[in-house]
């Protein structure tokens, strides 16, 4: 049988089962609907799949099956394929989640947890962000263009919310739920009054060994409001600051961005990110030594004392700081310029590559000094280029992207 045929059999058998829940029927309905995406729910996202006739399949078979399948992506692109065998029955996506590689080995998202694990080291992912100022909603879509059909393939979506002393950039993993107390909450993104300082809270611990146990524990709402299977923290995982240009001098902005939870031996080589495997389903209520409160809400910091002892230390000096790559004032056209590499077509001083901030005691070679970790740029009315790579995730480069969004007239 061609592989062809296989393909075809496979969306005639899956769209053939009947034994799938009611209500686990329309999760993934709903998720199909709203984010027109190759990225199913992971286990965490959606309810039991009761098992039908083809979990009896043999496990040698059906491991041979999928990793074929998985091994053919190179000549057979669409990643449809990989989800399809996931959306089986319960037994064929353990196997296909034990087939399917990270987005850093194998430079492709799947599953909804790639979105929280690092990007591949060499060649970026590439994405694109979508604007809809009516509505204060910023759309991560995953291509380099957006396409005329409008089929585009939906990563995160970020609402703004203006608060008193604030701005909230909530993030999800659909784009018409942006509930803090929803099993699509994914993280959010936090400024101060001025605008000039932002925090990036993530729904989940960094890795999964790291589970804060000795610092400031809170939730995010009371218990009550919430599913136990819902995450109920918010870890900050990341700072991100503007330097202030109150004398109003020439030059673009200028950024920083301490990555709390990504080591600085993550860009050398054989150095390594956390990368979470799973959606947490729940946290032992033991961990949580502070009081809940309806009122005021706190997060969880990562520092060198947040991790266990199997997880990776970060301390002040060993954390990644990542910086704005400084660009070149070009005489003839009267403005700053920066290499994009054709992603970046519009000018705009949202415009910003990042590089790793390195001390020269470090002896990291220039190579991984100079080379773009993330970079934003406009190419349209409000449409945006995203390109990210290790030791960035989706969700995090997503949250530094929308930082450049906020009015900061004390930065320009």
């Amino acid at each position: 049988m061609s592989f062809k045929s296989f393909v075809r059999e496979l969306r005639e058998m899956k769209d053939g089962i009947g034994n799938i829940s009611r209500r686990g029927a329309e999760r993934k309905q709903h998720w199909s609907n709203r984010t027109r995406a190759h990225i199913v729910p992971d286990v965490a996202l959606s309810d039991p799949i009761e098992q039908g006739q083809w979990a009896n399949l043999p496990p040698e078979l059906l491991l041979d099956i999928i990793r074929r399948v998985e091994e053919s992506e190179a000549s057979w692109p669409a990643r449809s394929v990989i989800v399809f065998c996931a959306s089986v029955c319960k037994s064929w996506r353990e196997i296909t989640k034990e087939i399917v590689k990270t987005p850093e080995e194998c430079g492709r998202l799947t599953f909804p947890i790639s979105l929280k694990q690092p990007g591949p080291r060499e060649s970026p992912i590439q994405c694109f962000i979508k604007r809809d100022r009516a509505n204060s909603v910023y759309r991560l879509y995953f291509g380099m263009t957006p396409s005329e059909d409008e089929r585009d393939k939906l990563l995160l979506a970020a609402k703004k919310i203006r608060r008193a002393t604030s701005t909230d950039f909530v993030i999800s993993l659909v784009a018409d739920d942006f509930s803090r107390a929803s099993n699509t909450y994914a993280g959010k993104l936090r400024s101060n009054f001025l605008g000039t300082k932002f925090s990036i809270y993530d729904s989940q611990p960094p890795s999964d060994a790291a589970i804060q146990r000795h610092g400031r524990l809170s939730r995010r709402f009371h218990a009550k409001q919430v599913s136990p299977r819902v995450p109920a923290c918010n870890y900050k995982v990341a700072t991100i600051s503007y330097e202030l240009n109150v004398l109003r001098t020439r030059g673009p902005r200028r950024m920083h961005c301490p990555m709390h939870s990504i080591p600085l031996s993550s860009i050398q080589e054989g150095g390594s990110a956390p990368t979470p495997t799973s959606f947490p389903q729940s946290f032992d209520e033991k961990t949580f030594s502070a009081p809940l409160s309806k009122a005021k809400e706190s997060a969880i910091d990562i520092n060198s004392s947040g991790f266990s002892r199997s997880a990776v230390t970060v301390t002040s000096q060993e954390l990644l700081v990542l910086k704005n790559k400084a660009p070149r004032w070009h005489e003839q056209l009267q403005c700053w310029c920066l290499n994009f590499k054709g992603r970046v077509t519009v000018a705009s001083v949202k415009n910003f590559q990042l590089v790793a901030a390195v001390d020269p005691s470090h002896n990291i070679p220039v190579a991984e000094q100079e080379k773009v970790i993330l970079q934003f740029g406009k190419i349209g009315k409000d449409i945006f280029t995203m390109d990210y790579r290790y030791p960035l995730s989706a969700f995090q480069a997503f949250a530094i992207c929308l930082s450049s969004f906020d009015t900061k007239p004390a930065c320009e």
